[in-house]
């Protein structure tokens, strides 16, 4: 069971994704702007947030962005009305770990949500015996959920943690853009540009140049790959 902060100014929608997530088991908090969203993450951290795009004052893209500057592991699922990929990917770009586009199904948005909660609580069952990650600078503690470069902690969002593990895990190994969103986001459906977003986010926090990436490097034609240094 997690605490899970529903920030929309819809009271429908709200009401039934309070309603799905309560039934699941969770128990929630809802609020219905972005201003009382983030002086309520003041207060009361939740375990998750789910948070709307568009909301009245501080839309939810700014309340993404100022969330991950002040909490920086707290997960957040958006909810967003507008279906062009440019908008979900604005929501991935400020650190969503992932999306839902309405209208949408409440039993999906449920399983998304506990889908990054098992993240957040359980490592990879690949890496139980591995505890400890190291490329170059970089090192991850697995079960502490923690990644550092050169002594200093990184503020990592869920999904990039996930995904810099698996990497790290396999080092040498080229992975496609399906195989990544199947090990690491767990699903064996959606939009792959999530996968792009993230590795241009994560660059961007490793690498000494994320315009010429060292760790992880481009395979043309298939996808991604980390090489130690």
């Amino acid at each position: 069971m997690a605490q899970v902060m529903v920030v929309d100014d819809d009271d429908t929608v709200a009401s039934v994704v309070v309603n799905y997530l309560e039934r699941a088991g969770h128990t929630t908090r809802r609020i219905g702007d972005g201003q009382a969203a983030l002086d309520g993450l003041a207060q009361h951290e939740p375990d998750l947030m789910v948070l709307d795009l568009m909301l009245p004052g501080i839309d939810g893209l700014e309340v993404c962005r100022q969330v991950r500057l002040k909490w920086p592991h707290l997960p957040v699922v958006m909810l967003t009305a507008l279906s062009e990929p440019e908008d979900r990917i604005a929501g991935l770009e400020v650190g969503a770990d992932d999306y839902v586009t309405k209208p949408f199904s409440p039993r999906e948005l449920v399983l998304r949500v506990d889908s990054v909660l098992r993240r957040v609580t359980a490592p990879q069952p690949a890496l139980a015996a591995k505890r400890v990650l190291t490329a170059g600078s970089i090192t991850v503690d697995t079960a502490a959920r923690r990644a550092t470069r050169d002594g200093r902690e990184l503020a990592l969002t869920v999904r990039e943690l996930d995904l810099l593990v698996y990497l790290m895990a396999h080092p040498g190994e080229a992975f496609n853009r399906e195989q990544l969103m199947r090990e690491v986001w767990g699903w064996t459906f959606g939009d792959q540009s999530t996968v792009t977003v993230h590795v241009r986010r994560l660059r961007e926090k490793i690498e000494d140049d994320p315009t010429t990436p060292t760790l992880i490097q481009t395979v043309w034609g298939i996808g991604y790959r980390l090489e130690l240094p």
